[in-house]
């Protein structure tokens, strides 16, 4: 019964392994740029209609409104950073725009030429959720606990708040991370929220817990896979080391924010808009120290002057 019972969870995680792996959906997303130190991914929502995450509104084709570039150094506090989606930056072949036309435009791979472009950080694992995804993967962990200090009646999102902490679904849940307009720091404030709902869920998927629960491991895979979109060379097992990386950049020992922002409303001309426009002084360098692993851990960034 014993030699039973042990081959049975051996063989459980392994069966798992491989049957996940099969699920697993990929893209080509990667420019094949030469690597830098540290392993870089980059993480992005896209609010495509199509997968049936909000009602079709007539909003044809995809684009981003969370892009997330998480870093591990060789040495060094594991960095999350949040870049705007209307980030004012060059895009190839393309020239000056927001960074989410980038996506627009050319899907992951021009997205990821130009996040290369800007930190100078080679990405070495994109991954890409759409709307109903946020919701699969909240409602197969049984909901989270998030929290927001205002009240909020969003017509564009949906949420519908009472200032405080509660407990919330799926559909909720993507309400929390859509709102941008009811919210005074725009973007800033929108990752904030998508940071929170993310740390949320992670806590929520505790492996030592899931062991004893092989009902939710499969739950929880087959909510994921279907979610998630990968870089081509790409598994369960670097999907597994993201959320590793993630929970460790949300710890005390972590780096959680934004780049130097210098204006949340720069105007640049050309049609383009409103933009938010990053301090080109101190953002190589800000790149160059998540890249080496040299800037202490706490938050950066954020809203100036906030």
């Amino acid at each position: 019964m014993v030699a039973v019972l042990l081959v049975a969870l051996i063989a459980w995680p392994i069966g798992l392994v491989v049957w996940a792996n099969g699920k697993v959906q990929h893209t080509a997303a990667l420019s094949g740029a030469a690597n830098t130190p540290g392993t870089t991914y980059l993480l992005t929502g896209s609010d495509s209609r199509a997968d049936g995450g909000v009602p079709d509104d007539g909003t044809e084709g995809a684009r981003t409104d969370t892009i997330l570039l998480l870093h591990v150094p060789t040495s060094g506090p594991t960095a999350l950073i949040s870049l705007p989606r209307d980030t004012f930056v060059e895009i190839p072949g393309q020239g000056s725009s927001k960074l989410n036309a980038a996506f627009a435009w050319g899907k992951a791979p021009l997205l990821v030429q130009t996040v290369e472009g800007l930190t100078g950080l080679t990405v070495d694992h994109y991954a890409e959720i759409g709307m109903a995804g946020v919701e699969q993967i909240v409602d197969a962990v049984g909901g989270v606990n998030l929290c927001h200090d205002a009240d909020v009646n969003d017509a564009d999102s949906g949420m519908v708040w009472t200032a405080g902490c509660h407990d919330v679904d799926g559909v909720q849940a993507l309400a929390f991370a859509r709102m941008r307009k009811a919210d005074p720091t725009g973007d800033v404030g929108r990752a904030l929220r998508q940071r929170q709902l993310i740390g949320a869920v992670m806590s929520k998927v505790e492996p030592s817990s899931l062991i004893a629960r092989p009902g939710q491991q499969v739950a929880l895979i087959g909510a994921g896979t279907q979610a998630l979109t990968v870089s081509d060379g790409s598994g369960i097992v670097d999907i597994a080391r993201l959320a590793l990386a993630f929970r460790a950049a949300n710890g005390p020992e972590g780096i959680t924010g934004t780049p130097p922002i210098v204006s949340m409303d720069y105007r640049p001309g050309g049609g383009v808009g409103s933009t938010v426009q990053l301090d080109p002084a101190a953002t190589p360098t800000f790149f160059a120290a998540i890249r080496d692993g040299s800037l202490p851990p706490g938050p950066v960034g954020g809203v100036p002057g906030a």
